[in-house]
């Protein structure tokens, strides 16, 4: 009986036993969910720093993009897009496209664009890829120095509207063909413009053609200041159709004669007076000075014998042709540009003074006969004219160029039938980029009045160096 007791304490401690086995296995099972709870909660937070450092970096990769995209933003500005038509563009560094930018050992070859048009995403695409790499000493994101020169159109007038850049020289060859065929009402004498001369009224047709060559040379003294020196040669064919005078002839006859030299050397000083900008409008003033270098109407002998003014002997016109106006001239002036996309508008105002001087015919025996003091007239002149660029390379250019002429003055009075005479003429230009330093400029001019030649054919080949 004793052992029942013994029995049930023995039974109670297996019991307890088991129950202190059963709370070690839930403490260990606890542990072990704990461990895998915080093992996962370790991955997770390790693939959550991956994940901010991908982020990180991605940030970082944005903000050069946003850079380069300011920076592409910024070279397809209008204004400055407008400056490239038919020019062949810059690259990042503002250079002409094929020139070597400096510490950079390889040159861009052809003449591409700074920035691809806006149809051609891809082309813009992949130039945004490209680092900063093409000028090391340029940060991201810097913005380069902005371009504030006219845009180029093709050139149709004199006056170019796109000055030289600093340290540049041009070089320009130009040839210029004119032709004039007009009949005339005229005093036989000597010529002080087209159509007037002073002597005997006479009706005549007269037939010019004047061969014009030579070489413009412009430096840009700065980016807003240049200065140009224009040097001709004159060959000029000149055939009058005309009964002679005083004979009773029933028949014309032709009188022909020509000459050729050095033409009336020109030197002209440009300078941009405003900032511009797309639909803003540029002003570029200028001042020309026309020397006396060509031979003038005075310094040709004269077919008359014993007196030109009251003629009796020859025929009063001039054996050889000149090549100059025999004046010293200056000639202010302002042009003007204004940007609207795709096109461009541009014109001129110009005034021209010519300082008289005390004159003399050159007979055939030598004998000087004097005119005393005479005054060419002053000529008010404007054009305007449109430019369109029909791609990188190539524009197109039209516009009208007019010229009044005030009449001459001998001894202080208007010579007897000198008239106000109008200079009207049509122009037609193109233009094309044969490489980033070279440009081809050809212009076609025809004459709207009686007084103007009627074909006018330039051709000009500017050279940067």
């Amino acid at each position: 009986m004793k052992s029942l007791p013994y029995r049930r304490i023995g039974a109670i401690g297996y019991a307890a036993l088991l129950l202190f086995n059963a709370d070690a296995h839930a403490q260990s099972l606890e542990t072990q969910a704990a461990q895998a709870d915080q093992a996962s909660i370790n991955a997770l937070r390790d693939e959550l720093n991956q994940r901010i450092k991908e982020l990180d970096a991605i940030k970082r990769k944005l903000a050069d993009e946003e850079a380069n995209f300011a920076r592409l933003s910024r070279a397809l500005e209008p204004g400055k897009l407008g400056t490239q038509r038919g020019t062949g563009g810059e690259d990042a560094n503002g250079l002409p496209v094929g020139a070597t930018a400096p510490n950079q050992g390889t040159a861009t070859t052809g003449a591409q664009p700074a920035a691809a048009p806006a149809g051609n995403a891809q082309n813009a695409g992949s130039t945004a890829q490209q680092p900063a790499a093409a000028a090391p000493n340029q940060p991201v994101g810097e913005a380069p120095v902005a371009d504030s020169r006219p845009p180029a159109v093709a050139p149709i007038f004199d006056q170019p509207g796109v000055l030289t850049p600093r340290g540049t020289l041009v070089v320009e060859p130009y040839f210029q063909f004119a032709y004039s065929s007009e009949n005339q009402l005229s005093l036989v004498g000597y010529t002080i413009i087209p159509a007037l001369l002073i002597g005997l009224i006479n009706v005549s047709e007269v037939k010019t053609t004047t061969l014009t060559g030579g070489l413009a040379f412009r430096y840009g003294i700065t980016n807003r200041l240049e200065f140009e020196v224009r040097v001709p040669y004159v060959y000029q064919t000149n055939d009058t159709v005309a009964r002679q005078i005083f004979t009773g002839a029933a028949a014309n006859s032709v009188i022909s004669s020509s000459g050729n030299g050095i033409g009336d050397v020109e030197m002209t000083m440009r300078y941009q007076l405003n900032q511009g900008g797309p639909d803003k409008f540029y002003y570029v003033g200028w001042l020309r000075f026309k020397t006396a270098t060509g031979k003038s109407p005075f310094d040709v002998v004269t077919d008359c014998v014993t007196t030109c003014v009251a003629n009796t002997t020859g025929t009063g016109l001039p054996l050889r042709q000149p090549t100059g106006s025999g004046f010293l001239a200056v000639q202010p002036g302002l042009t003007w540009l204004f940007p609207t996309d795709p096109v461009v508008f541009f014109g001129n105002f110009s005034y021209l003074h010519s300082f008289g001087k005390g004159e003399s015919l050159t007979l055939i025996n030598g004998v000087q006969e004097s005119l005393g003091h005479v005054q060419p007239g002053d000529i008010w002149g404007f054009n305007v004219g449109m430019g369109l660029a029909l791609n990188e390379k190539a524009s197109v250019s039209i516009g009208y160029d007019q010229s009044i002429v005030q009449p001459t003055s001998q001894n202080g009075q208007t010579v007897t039938g000198s008239v106000r005479t109008i200079l009207g003429t049509l122009l037609i230009g193109y233009s094309y980029r044969i490489s980033p330093k070279t440009t081809l400029n050809f212009s076609i001019g025809a004459g709207l009045t009686r007084d103007t030649p009627d074909l006018t054919l330039t051709l000009r080949v500017p050279m940067s160096f």
